[in-house]
């Protein structure tokens, strides 16, 4: 396989476990699954940030994955950065475990090497 077919997969997979992961996380947010729920008591935010969250993971994953939006694609990035990197920062503040800490770390790592992987036609052209 050429470089070319090999830099695309590795976009799709990284992309699939990172960036679109928020599907997964998303929902669970608007569910009011019991994990999120659990974390959000333990860190001390209030319920309804499940709720503005949740449709942020949502729109952002689906930003990512559909065909020319690349100035809404470099938002959805952005945002998971924040997210991501904020969720670490948290944790590691509220004395949880290094696993705990590192969980977003993962997510964070595997969203930008989507970022940086993806194709040309998913990039934002500046002038």
């Amino acid at each position: 396989m050429n470089q070319s077919r090999w830099r695309t997969i590795a976009y799709w997979v990284t992309t699939l476990f990172g960036p679109a992961s928020f599907i997964i996380g998303g929902t669970l947010f608007l569910t009011g699954a019991e994990q999120p729920v659990e974390q959000m008591k333990h860190l001390g935010f209030p319920l309804y940030l499940l709720t503005i969250l949740g449709v942020w993971k949502l729109l952002g994953a689906i930003a990512v994955v559909i065909p020319r939006t690349p100035l809404l694609k470099e938002w959805a990035y952005a945002g998971f950065f924040f997210h991501l990197s904020g969720a670490a920062a948290v944790h590691a503040l509220a004395g949880d475990a290094l696993s705990v800490i590192a969980q977003p770390l993962v997510f964070l790592a595997l969203t930008i090497a989507s970022y940086l992987l993806r194709p040309a036609s998913r990039r934002l052209k500046l002038q």
